[in-house]
């Protein structure tokens, strides 16, 4: 990226918050925070109105604005692969707010990116796994984030799987997220004075109070990752052949699936999160042969002494 280029990205970025830190700019950038200094000095010296607070960051003046940027190619096309997937996998209230916001975007496209949108809507499709459920279309999730933003509290009729009773909730949101094909909701019960999972689906009525909290309740990130070591759960990575991965996409959720990355051009690295590697080991065996454990060294053994029982008990009946 070339200078100019790089002041203009910068100046977009004070614009999408409040504050940025010089240090996240040299991160973003691959900068020295020398360098930071002088972009930032030459955005002020072209007259934008930029405050430096040490110890805290940047920020815009308030109310300053530019008008609506351009957006590139690549840019455009991502937004429609977004929306795309936005289709599919949420509820009717937000694909309406997403289709005014890109309504919005495609406003301010130039000719040529509007032409290539338009062109590349019928070659970008997303499908859903026979397998997976249909996303409930409850409706909820835009009036769950509204409530989250204005630690609004909110009341819920709710289906509890693990003792099948129907029981009604007011609940502080804290945030959502979507794994294993359906949206969770976690929050603070005051019914159970404690945080609970709620699957979204499983929410049989919701309406939003006049009640607010201020409880300073943990971020989603920070529940999830307290979660994960209260259930003391081991992370496995393994490298998966691409000749097998495909036979794996859908029951990879059901052993703990967190994220996947390409390794080497014919593997795919595959990261997990278990409560049981005796499960897992013998999930994996049915794949092993291709297939490589990065760690733990705990599952390597697991696996051995499973292949290993597996022999001799097949010897001893054969004898």
């Amino acid at each position: 990226m070339n200078r100019i280029d790089r002041i203009s990205a910068i100046l977009i970025q004070l614009q999408s918050r409040r504050v940025v830190k010089a240090n996240d700019i040299a991160q973003r950038f691959n900068i020295s925070l020398r360098t930071v200094y002088r972009d930032v000095k030459t955005l002020e010296e072209a007259g934008i109105p930029i405050i430096g607070e040490a110890g805290v960051g940047y920020s815009l003046m308030e109310g300053y604005r530019l008008p609506p940027v351009m957006f590139t190619r690549e840019e455009a096309t991502a937004f429609l692969t977004a929306e795309k997937f936005v289709e599919k996998l949420t509820d009717t209230s937000t694909r309406t707010s997403h289709r005014s916001a890109m309504d919005k975007i495609r406003a301010i496209l130039k000719t040529a990116e509007k032409d290539l949108l338009e062109d590349m809507d019928g070659k970008i499709m997303v499908f859903k796994n026979f397998n997976h459920p249909q996303v409930p279309d409850s409706g909820y999730i835009q009036t769950i984030l509204d409530a989250i933003s204005r630690k609004t509290v909110l009341s819920i009729e709710y289906f509890a799987h693990h003792s099948q009773e129907n029981t009604s909730r007011e609940i502080e949101p804290i945030g959502i997220f979507y794994l294993e094909t359906f949206w969770h909701l976690i929050a603070y019960c005051r019914l159970r004075d404690d945080y609970r999972d709620f699957r979204i689906d499983r929410i049989k009525k919701l309406s939003v109070t006049e009640k607010h909290f201020s409880n300073a309740h943990p971020t989603l990130k920070a529940y999830i990752a307290q979660t994960v070591k209260e259930k003391k759960m081991d992370k496995v990575v393994i490298r998966v052949d691409k000749a097998v991965y495909p036979n794996l996409s859908h029951q990879k959720y059901y052993s703990g699936f967190v994220s996947e990355t390409e390794a080497d051009g014919n593997y795919v690295e595959m990261t997990f999160l278990t409560i049981s590697l005796e499960g897992f080991a013998r999930w994996f065996m049915m794949f092993g042969d291709q297939a490589e454990i990065i760690e733990p060294a705990e599952l390597k053994d697991k696996v051995i002494a499973i292949t290993e029982g597996l022999l001799q008990r097949n010897a001893a009946m054969a004898q």
